[in-house]
Formats: C-alpha cells, sequence, structure tokens
C-alpha cells in the first residue's frame, strides 16, 4: 500500500519539529502520513537517542539570561550539548532563547515544570528529545534559574557560555547600566553570596576549621587559633561576597559603595549565575 503524504506535508513536519528533510519524510513513511503519528516518531528517536547516549556529558552548550518589559522578573536557562561545534550553531542558539522566552513568559517555579511547559504545542521536555534525534548529541536543560524583585538586570557573558540576573531593591533611573557592571562582576569574581549573613552555617564552619588549621600548621599558640581562623573568614567575606568584594573597575571602592554612587538606598536582594561546565 501507498503511504500518501505531500511535500507541504514533510515541510510542516519539519517546521513544526526542527528536524532534517529526510528525517520528516521517513518519520511519515512509518506514520501512513499520520503529523501526530510521525511527530511521536520524531520523539521516541529522540528519546532513544537519548538514552544510548546518556553516559556522554553534555559540558557545552547555551545560557540565555532575560528580563520581563518591566524589569521585575528575570530567567536564565542552560541547554546544554555535547560539542562546542553545535554550541555554535545559529539554530542551537535560537531554539535556546525560544526556550528562555517560554520561560520568562510562563515564568514556572522550577525546573521541572518548565520541561513540563509547552512550546510551539509540545513540551520543552518534548522539543529536547526532537532535538537530540536531529542533532544525534546529548542534549538536556540541567539548568532554570528565576528572580522577582524590584528591578532585575540581566547579562550574557563570553558568547552564552555564562548568564547572571542581580536583582535590587528598588528602581532607580540609571540602574540599568550599573545594574550590568554588577552583574560582570558576579560572572568575573564568583561571589557565593550577597552579603555575609548569606553564607551557609556550613561554609562558615568549614571556612574557621581551614583558617585554625593554617594558624595551627604555621606554629601559632592553640590559644590565638580562634582569633586568627575569625579575621581569615572576615577576609572570606571580602573575597566572596558581592557586597563586600572589591569593584574589579576601581579597586578603591567595594560593590556596595559602588552601587550607592547611585542611590544611597539602593542594594542587591539577590543573583543568580549560571555557567556551562
Amino acid at each position: 500500500m501507498e503511504v500518501k503524504f505531500t511535500a507541504a506535508d514533510v515541510k510542516k513536519l519539519r517546521d513544526l519539529t526542527g528536524a532534517g528533510m529526510m528525517d520528516c519524510k521517513k518519520a511519515l513513511e512509518e506514520s501512513n502520513g499520520d503529523l501526530d503519528g510521525a511527530i511521536e516518531s520524531l520523539r521516541k528517536k529522540g528519546q532513544k537517542i537519548s538514552d544510548k547516549r546518556a553516559d556522554r556529558e553534555a559540558k557545552e552548550g547555551v545560557v540565555v539570561a532575560l528580563v520581563s518589559d518591566d524589569a521585575t522578573k528575570g530567567i536564565v536557562v542552560r541547554v546544554s550539548c555535547e560539542t562546542d561545534f553545535v554550541a555554535k550553531n545559529q539554530d542551537f542558539i535560537a531554539f535556546v532563547q525560544s526556550i528562555a522566552q517560554v520561560a520568562l513568559t510562563a515564568f514556572p517555579a522550577d525546573r521541572e515544570a518548565l520541561l513540563a511547559t509547552e512550546l510551539n504545542g509540545l513540551s520543552i521536555s518534548g522539543r529536547l528529545a526532537e532535538k537530540t534525534g536531529v542533532i544525534a548529541e546529548k542534549i538536556e536543560l540541567p539548568i532554570y534559574e528565576r528572580l522577582e524583585t524590584a528591578q532585575v538586570v540581566a547579562y550574557i557573558h563570553a558568547g552564552f557560555r555564562a548568564g547572571v540576573l542581580v536583582g535590587f531593591n528598588r528602581q532607580v533611573a540609571g540602574l540599568a547600566e550599573l545594574g550590568k557592571n554588577v552583574a560582570m562582576q558576579v560572572a568575573a569574581m564568583h561571589a557565593v553570596a550577597v552579603d555575609k549573613d548569606g553564607v551557609d552555617a556550613a561554609t562558615i564552619e568549614k571556612e574557621i576549621e581551614i583558617g585554625k588549621e593554617q594558624a595551627r600548621n604555621e606554629g601559632k599558640p592553640e590559644v590565638m587559633l580562634e582569633k586568627i581562623a575569625m579575621g581569615k573568614l572576615n577576609a572570606f567575606y571580602k573575597e566572596k561576597t558581592l557586597l563586600n568584594q572589591e569593584y574589579v573597575k576601581d579597586s578603591k571602592m567595594t560593590v556596595r559603595d559602588y552601587i550607592k554612587t547611585l542611590d544611597k538606598d539602593l542594594t542587591v536582594t539577590a543573583f543568580k549565575h549560571v555557567v556551562l561546565g
């Protein structure tokens, strides 16, 4: 029995899925011309390849950060692949950007909710499986972060290799430029928290123990270890908490000082930093 479908059907399937022309033709043949069946066939192909390549590392990819028109919401997503060749492909970048736009519009609560969100009539999870089938590489969405506050600024660093969101406590004229500089600081200096009160207790305890051990190895008396360790902890805060870091563009001031050059009541409430690897 001859399977009946037209070139227009093949094109429609390709537009819906992004799959290659020959893959679309084969899928329509397998589904006897049924479009939904062909889509399912491509999804199954993608899932099969994904499973087969599950042990492969997907350390390349694209990171996209976006902010809403009113600048009160922001998202950052990372879609990973195996090779730099795929990561630099404009179609792949556009694919990730489309996922990011859906994430910003729907603003799902977490990664699982994002994967279940529809992109052009199919879940993002399904689209990732399709893309795996088309590209024949492991394609996954390991990280999705969101931020909602008075004003959010987004920054994409180094050719989509990192994305940053920075949230501020108020909207201020000129904050877009200052916020970008702060986001660049986050990307460059890898802060672990906004301020010292945001550092988790386990990290503080670890740093104190490291400080004590260093002092002990230097031959310092036991009675002095606690004081020395606290001094080292304060140095850790200056190096690893955003507001206390030296501002990279002017080492004479901290990031906190720099922010207050725009508005004395302005501060950072949160940040998100997503990188490849």
